[in-house]
């Protein structure tokens, strides 16, 4: 069980999060929507005195402000997540994957030993760790593992 293993003993910061896109919290939505797509990013950490106040993400775009109808000058503040949990570097991947399955999250932001965010991991890091251990049953998963044909297939 060498996944196992490295889960437990290697660090957020072996997963190379990526680089944080920053907003204040006296930003709107605009800026926070300007920002991502100019970056290609699915979120932007909301910091308060290089601290994290919360996190806006595509999700929080399109339920907190298209499904209510809100316009992009609201004030980014009301509508991040406020307090989002976050990881810090040195902490086990584990833990990572354990906080991201439990909350449903895809972006979780990294930070050092004094509060700072360093980065953000996305599920699609996990994905790609993940295949590095098991590439072939990564890389060969049917649509929906649980389905076997009835009969074989072939000529």
């Amino acid at each position: 069980m060498e996944l196992a293993r490295n889960l437990k003993i290697e660090s957020v910061s072996r997963l190379e999060p990526t680089r944080p896109l920053r907003l204040d919290p006296s930003g709107d939505v605009s800026a926070a929507i300007e920002l991502m797509r100019k970056h290609r990013k699915g979120c932007v950490l909301i910091c308060d005195n290089k601290a994290v106040a919360g996190i806006f993400t595509e999700r929080d775009f399109l339920r907190r402000v298209i499904a209510t109808g809100k316009p992009l000058t609201t004030a980014i503040a009301e509508v991040m997540t406020p307090k989002p949990v976050c990881i810090l570097a040195k902490d086990p991947v584990r833990l990572a994957v354990k906080k991201m399955e439990q909350g449903g999250y895809r972006h979780l932001p990294v930070l050092d030993e004094t509060g700072r965010p360093v980065g953000v991991l996305s599920s699609t890091r996990i994905v790609h760790y993940l295949a590095e251990h098991f590439p072939s049953t990564v890389y060969n998963l049917p649509p929906d593992p649980l389905a076997v044909p009835e009969e074989p297939e072939g000529a």
